[in-house]
């Protein structure tokens, strides 16, 4: 590779590029010197506020497989600006991404925030480490009822901010609960009023 961005931009990737729409954006970001290589304090911020996230591996055959994995807010971890790690909590019990690698660490995570309506896409080679259990127990999210397998650290190669088209703007049901049982207890009290009013 010659830019950070070629780990995705391949010789056949550009030429698709400049056939269907000839790369002066993308250009323009191999001008700059390719995408992001570390940990930025910004995408730090962005990790710690997501909740879900998907993990992409294949397998040594190239077989692609993409997982679910997560957590209560900050269950991604920052251990230093190449490195990212999660507890990887008892799930189904397929190890399937464990596979895939034992044989090739090349793994891939995207993040969206749909209510900002904000995607980020990360590079990089991962391992799963079974037989650490104070490095688990330091990624294992506060007062979060889990039961934790093992770690998963991330070393990061690459990132990029994708654009917002196509991101369905969703948001957690939590504070929508919120401000709706904040808006009916406002509701019940201006008709309460109201039905004293008309008594009047």
């Amino acid at each position: 590779m010659t830019q950070s961005s070629d780990i995705a931009f391949t010789p056949a990737v550009k030429a698709i590029q400049a056939r269907r729409s000839p790369r002066p954006a993308y250009t323009r970001v191999e001008a700059a010197g390719g995408w992001e290589t570390r940990v930025t304090p910004a995408l730090a911020t962005f990790l710690a506020e997501q909740e879900s996230v998907v993990l992409a591996t294949a397998s040594i055959e190239g077989q692609p497989y993409a997982q679910h994995r997560g957590g209560p807010k900050g269950f991604i971890r920052v251990l230093d600006d190449k490195t990212l790690a999660f507890a990887d909590f008892r799930g189904n019990r397929e190890y399937i991404t464990q596979g895939n690698l034992a044989e090739n660490p090349k793994a891939h995570i995207i993040a969206i925030d749909y209510g900002r309506r904000k995607r980020v896409k990360i590079w990089g080679r991962a391992q799963v480490i079974e037989d650490d259990a104070d490095l688990v127990a330091r990624l294992l999210p506060q007062d979060y009822r889990a039961k934790a397998e093992q770690a998963i650290v991330f070393a990061v190669e690459t990132w990029c901010v994708n654009c917002p088209s196509h991101i369905p703007q969703m948001l957690p049901a939590e504070p929508v609960a919120a401000a709706m049982a904040e808006l009916e207890s406002r509701i019940r009290h201006l008709e309460a009023e109201n039905a004293a009013l008309r008594g009047r």
